[in-house]
């Protein structure tokens, strides 16, 4: 199929622009090394060898994951230094073991004594150490131990002084940079959670802990303070792809979204006044409910149609206003869906598609599973 035009495939397909993913992974490249912060991109959003490879620009270094299926799958393909960033489960710690004992730097994160227990009890063979990082909620209200309570300088500390055991980070996700509407509003939380971050380390430096330090999250990375400048690491992820929710928070513009779900026209409804569509919630995410004025997703080129709603298989498309004119849109002609939510649309195809200029270069294949 490769040089053949992006109408040549089956839908619902998910398909990339490489072009747009090389130019959105450069870009942050290139802001992370102007503030003077290493990158460890997060891989969670697409999960592939070849964007990896982008994101990395080929160094097969210092990466982010969010389940142990996907460092199984880097480790496999020669990457290394892999922070498994989830709160350890307890059914995985064996496993999280086995990486740690087989690459030069696998790591861990936690934010309860009882996950530190888990690691005490399963010493490293060869006198390896496990190297983990402490989760801090700084107002993200998720995973972590909140930054404002003793227990996360107590449990700090306790890591610190655990035998066969290395304090090797502090790490907090901004995410709630997501309910933000503007350059402003994303560089406020992220000006505090930078903040609240340092003086935990702080914190540490005054009984004598030092380690490294990581904030994150696509729309923060996407417009940096200049505090983050002082932190160690950054970890975004989704902004290799970008999504119409980034767009609308103010990360990047619509142009940037590197990635599309091409549809169909599969049925004429004039007595509801709707069409309908070979892309249903198995296709694209369900993300967008309620949030833009064009349903579930943008359909491109076509501003006054909207994403009604959708079945496992089927999408109902309707104007915003007026009758539609079928004639526009006969039966098996293609749609070009913008995702609201890119990492839980491209978690939905086995196979991503991928383009330069409307021709098609190539599969990437992700791992799946947890």
């Amino acid at each position: 199929m490769e040089g053949d035009p992006l109408s040549a495939l089956f839908t619902p397909a998910f398909v990339v622009d490489v072009d747009k993913a090389k130019r959105n992974a450069q870009r942050m490249i290139e802001r992370c090394q102007k503030l003077g912060v290493q990158l460890r991109p997060h891989m969670k959003t697409h999960k592939t060898l070849e964007c990896a490879d982008i994101m990395t620009g080929g160094s097969q270094r210092c990466i982010v994951v969010s389940t142990l299926a996907e460092a199984c799958f880097y480790a496999d393909h020669g990457y290394d230094d892999i922070l498994y960033a989830y709160s350890v489960p307890f059914d995985k710690v064996e496993r999280c073991a086995a990486l740690s004992e087989r690459l030069d730097l696998f790591q861990i994160l936690l934010d309860h004594p009882d996950a530190l227990e888990q690691l005490r009890k399963r010493p490293l063979k060869d006198g390896r150490r496990w190297h983990v990082w402490l989760k801090l909620d700084c107002g993200n209200g998720r995973a972590g131990v909140l930054h404002s309570e003793p227990g996360a300088l107590k449990l700090a500390e306790a890591i610190a002084k655990t035998e066969g055991v290395e304090l090797t980070g502090v790490y907090a996700h901004c995410g709630n940079t997501y309910y933000c509407t503007g350059v402003e509003q994303i560089q406020a939380v992220a000006q505090e959670t930078t903040k609240l971050t340092l003086q935990f380390m702080e914190k540490l430096k005054a009984v004598g802990i030092t380690c490294k330090s990581s904030i994150g999250s696509t729309p923060s990375c996407s417009h940096p303070v200049k505090d983050m400048a002082q932190l160690s690491e950054v970890h975004p992820g989704n902004y290799v792809f970008y999504d119409v929710q980034q767009s609308t928070i103010g990360s990047c513009c619509l142009e940037d979204v590197a990635v599309r779900v091409l549809t169909r026209v599969i049925g004429h409804c004039p007595h509801r006044n709707q069409l309908l569509i070979d892309c249903g919630w198995a296709g694209i995410s369900l993300d967008g409910a309620g949030k833009l004025p064009t349903g579930y997703a943008v359909i491109e080129g076509h501003p006054n149609l909207k994403l009604l709603s959708m079945t496992q298989e089927h999408g109902r498309v309707e104007p915003i206003s007026g009758q539609l004119d079928y004639s526009k849109y006969p039966l098996g002609s293609l749609l070009t869906l913008i995702p609201y939510h890119s990492c839980a649309t491209a978690a939905m195809h086995p196979v991503y598609h991928v383009h330069s200029k409307g021709r098609l270069v190539g599969k990437w294949t992700p791992t799946r599973g947890w």
